[in-house]
């Protein structure tokens, strides 16, 4: 057997050893790839919402489905069927295919519309609006205002100031709205409902009886609270005016003009 012969069988053999440790070990690789990703498929049954509701809505099964979740990603509290939430009402607004948890529906004994999202301890009091209340339909259910009142002092009607009652006040709904959509155009409301203690009702009731309300729509992340001393027509009709300097006393000059004597003050 000639070298070059030789050569080439062992260059055969070599290229034959090599391929079936490849094949081995592309086998061993998918075999472990499939076990672990049947490791990581374990799901578990979830309601979820199908579309995006809105807080008060009374659920019905057409508003729900059920999805498969990882169990490693699901809640620590949550409904597995439909059937289990049927005709609750929800207490905070859903985003859809977002997991329906306990936390998110107002208690089994609660009815729907704005009692199922009023806070606990907390009332909803309306008051009637107009387009400078309501900021030409700018307010919306969600947002937080300031709540200004106009009030004549000591019952003369000549004597009125304009004070911050309340502050960061949420806007329940707007009309009867509970919630707005994101394409939904600005309307301006007859009634605005508000969600507030019950001495803060206290203060609108009298002020929207006796006087004139304002809303002042606020940023929701600036909750800071601010003191104010109100304004009325002097403190009003002093913004931006200059400040006059006061003048220290006169200097004086007696003038004498033959037997004629005068004073002059400059």
């Amino acid at each position: 057997m000639s070298g070059s012969l030789k050569s080439i069988i062992q260059l055969g053999l070599a290229l034959l050893l090599a391929l079936c440790a490849g094949v081995l070990v592309f086998q061993w690789l998918q075999a472990k790839s499939t076990a672990g990703r049947g490791l990581a498929v374990k799901t578990a049954p979830l309601v979820v919402a199908s579309r995006e509701l809105p807080a008060g809505t009374k659920l019905a099964p057409d508003m729900l489905r059920i999805q498969n979740y990882p169990e490693a990603m699901m809640p620590a509290q949550r409904y597995a069927t439909v059937k289990e939430v049927e005709g609750r009402i929800l207490a905070s607004s859903m985003s859809a295919n977002e997991p329906l948890t306990p936390s998110r529906l107002a208690g089994e004994a609660a009815a729907g519309g704005i009692s199922a999202v009023i806070t606990h301890g907390k009332r909803a009091m309306a008051v009637k609006g107009n387009k400078v209340m309501g900021l030409a339909g700018l307010i919306r259910p969600g947002n937080m205002v300031d709540v200004l009142v106009t009030l004549a002092q000591d019952n003369d009607a000549s004597k009125t100031m304009t004070k911050v009652v309340l502050e960061n006040v949420p806007v329940l709904s707007a009309g009867s709205q509970l919630a707005v959509g994101a394409d939904e155009a600005a309307q301006v409301a007859d009634i605005y409902t508000l969600e507030l203690t019950p001495q803060e009702s206290e203060k609108v009731a009298l002020a929207s009886t006796q006087g004139t309300l304002h809303f002042a729509l606020r940023n929701a992340s600036d909750t800071e609270t601010v003191l104010t001393e109100g304004a009325n027509a002097r403190t009003a009709l002093a913004s931006y005016r200059t400040q006059r300097v006061a003048r220290g006393p006169g200097t004086s000059v007696e003038i004498i003009t033959g037997s004629k004597r005068s004073q002059v003050t400059f």
